[in-house]
């Protein structure tokens, strides 16, 4: 396997599939691979000649300096993980000041209501960096699709909103969440759970269930009455937030419009562990 740790080296690997005319699929990640990361590469293995896999937590992402702290970090597993896979994997895993040089800092940028809702409110900044890495990232390697999981379904609307307003030639391939038997969306926070969590964790997605089945039939502030009454029977759980929403727009839900598709948004705090997750609701 071949891993890249600077930019100069990214682009003599890009040069070299340009001459020979491969297409490229890029997965960016944040490393602690699990296996709803392996089914984003598998999708890219399918889908181009060859894939780049990128293991980079980014700092200016982070809007709690203790969650950075926490964040997993176990690259060497990682790139075991991607052996074990048949396809045609690189890596590319830079340093921070590779990526910022001495100062990591996000840049700017406007994305309108998308990023006044739901994690934009509750993570300031956080889009910012987000868009900041994905920009770099795209700008350096030039991939033909990009391959993003829609547990995080908000970044994925952000995602796509700057390469629109930036002009960057490439396809957003959105991926669907991949959950562990319970329901629970697979994710790197998930292995901060203690045991007796773990096993309460997939009440999560039975409730998203629960939301799925009452749509249509109940107005959406009472369904959102219904989901707080249901966590606060479960008192290791602690709600965010939690909103039915446009799919497109993630504007929260007035009168229902059949022609439109709506989804479901949560984060609670299990412990002190946050997990997010979200289901289409038609």
């Amino acid at each position: 396997m071949n891993v890249l740790r600077t930019k100069d080296e990214i682009g003599r690997y890009r040069k070299q599939l340009r001459q020979e005319d491969s297409s490229l699929g890029l997965v960016p990640t944040m490393g602690a691979l699990h296996k709803g990361h392996l089914e984003l590469v598998r999708r890219a293995c399918r889908e181009n000649d060859s894939v780049l896999v990128t293991i980079f937590v980014n700092p200016t992402q982070f809007n709690n300096s203790q969650d950075l702290l926490k964040y997993p970090k176990t690259l060497e597993s990682d790139l075991d993980k991607l052996r074990d896979l048949d396809c045609a994997i690189s890596v590319f895993a830079p340093e921070v000041s590779e990526m910022y040089g001495a100062s990591p800092n996000a840049s700017t940028y406007d994305f309108g209501n998308l990023e006044r809702v739901m994690e934009g409110v509750y993570r300031p900044g956080h889009f910012n960096g987000v868009a900041t890495i994905v920009e770099v990232l795209l700008r350096l390697i030039l991939p033909d699709r990009v391959y993003f999981g829609e547990k995080d379904y908000q970044q994925l609307q952000i995602v796509r909103q700057m390469v629109q307003q930036k002009g960057i030639p490439v396809t957003i391939v959105p991926c669907p969440i991949v959950r562990e038997a319970d329901g629970l969306a697979m994710s790197s926070r998930n292995t901060l759970l203690t045991n007796r969590l773990r096993n309460e964790a997939g009440f999560l997605y039975k409730l998203l269930g629960e939301v799925k089945k009452k749509f249509g039939t109940k107005n959406a502030n009472e369904i959102a009455e219904f989901v707080r009454e249901a966590l606060t029977a479960h008192p290791d759980f602690k709600l965010e937030y939690f909103s039915i929403a446009d799919a497109e727009t993630l504007q929260p839900v007035g009168i229902v419009d059949t022609t439109k598709k709506y989804r479901a948004f949560i984060a609670a705090y299990l412990g002190e562990v946050r997990l997010i997750d979200n289901l289409p609701l038609n």
